[in-house]
């Protein structure tokens, strides 16, 4: 007998909107300079912006003149033989070996919400995809959010909601996952198909007129393995959504021709103790139960910045969904493509109930 689970298919906590710190400052995120005694600056006599954007002008002059970000070549794609949709020519039941012969080794591996890995390939972040394997190391998930996917019906990155529910009909109001029936609350932002046996999500882009922005596909034997709703919560699993988390950040900021940002280990630490209070305390906050804003915590763990900003978000089941969610809201999503940022720290931690919690500080320094 199937548990009917009446809960949200991964639909995130969003933090309430913070006061401002500066007067351009978005009202989901938080921004702020700090001066070279530590004291953050709320009100600065002179703009900041254009002051920044000229020191990056006079050390952008001794660059190469070709773009930081290089463009690679594209995938040349073909349509896919057994399944609906492939991402880079890759299909669920491809084996390990098919790729191998295709791609170079991963650029990271990580564990997932399914007990499994994600490979991910990218070249400095474009032709980014994420592949999983079986045991029996047969492809078995697929995610991409660029150019790389192919469809029996030539669907892709870009095209609009409407021509999907045109070509693949109306999505799942319920998905089967293990035991579990999920209610799929969020439509607005993708649609879930059971196809070809797999679990296909459609990504939408809400500020790109709802056109389609990724997709990810599941093996629904994978899918069914599942006998909770969300996978247990492990030091493995939480260095994967970070990692993750990380990842997909830099592939949407190479999507929108901009440079990836470079990892920061101490405020990865400074997130991840945020995240960890939250669950542990049952809260969901920039600000902690001290009364610390995120620049108080930074600056208490000696970090350095020029600028910095904050994105939370909770209960989503992987940071796959977590990263859309973020990047349909507005305020999360100019952190993401703020071209002013230069690293990003990412900390995940589970509560009881193996929940995720998300934090992402991104930062900038000039000197």
């Amino acid at each position: 007998m199937l548990i009917i689970a009446a809960v949200l298919w991964a639909k995130p906590y969003w933090e309430d909107p913070v006061e401002n710190i500066m007067s351009d400052q978005v009202s989901d995120t938080l921004y702020s300079v700090r001066d070279s005694t530590g004291n953050t600056i709320e009100n600065i006599d002179f703009d900041f912006n254009t002051f920044r954007d000229r020191i990056t002008s006079f050390f952008s002059s001794f660059t190469d003149a070709e773009s930081l970000q290089e463009q690679v070549e594209p995938i040349e794609l073909t349509d896919p033989e057994e399944q609906q949709f492939a991402v880079g020519n890759v299909e669920i039941d491809d084996t390990k070996e098919s790729v191998d012969e295709s791609y170079d080794e991963p650029e990271r591996i990580s564990e997932n919400e399914y007990g499994v890995y994600w490979s991910v390939y990218h070249e400095n972040y474009q032709n980014f995809m994420m592949v999983a394997y079986d045991a029996e190391e047969t492809v078995c998930g697929l995610y991409t959010n660029q150019d790389v996917v192919s469809s029996q019906a030539d669907l892709t990155l870009g095209d609009s909601k409407e021509a999907v529910h045109e070509t693949l009909g109306k999505p799942e109001d319920f998905i089967q996952s293990g035991p579990f029936n999920y209610q799929v609350s969020n439509q607005d932002e993708y649609d879930v198909y059971q196809k070809d046996g797999n679990h296909t999500t459609i990504f939408y882009d809400v500020h790109q007129e709802n056109s389609v922005t990724a997709v990810q596909i599941i093996d629904e034997n994978l899918e069914n393995e599942k006998d909770s709703v969300y996978f247990p919560g492990s030091e493995s699993l939480r260095e994967g959504f970070e990692y993750q988390l990380f990842d997909l950040t830099n592939a949407a900021r190479a999507k929108h021709d901009l440079e990836p940002l470079e990892w920061h280990a101490e405020v990865s630490e400074t997130a991840r103790k945020h995240s960890a209070d939250m669950a542990k305390n049952e809260y969901f906050n920039h600000t902690n139960l001290d009364g610390q804003s995120p620049f108080d915590r930074m600056n208490e763990d000696d970090i350095s910045y020029t600028t910095a900003g904050e994105n939370l978000a909770a209960a989503q089941f992987s940071s796959i969904y977590a990263h859309h969610g973020l990047m349909n809201s507005e305020g999360h999503r100019q952190n993401i493509l703020n071209d002013s940022f230069r690293e990003l720290g990412v900390g995940v931690a589970f509560d009881e109930d193996n929940r995720p919690f998300y934090t992402e500080n991104f930062l900038r320094n000039l000197w």
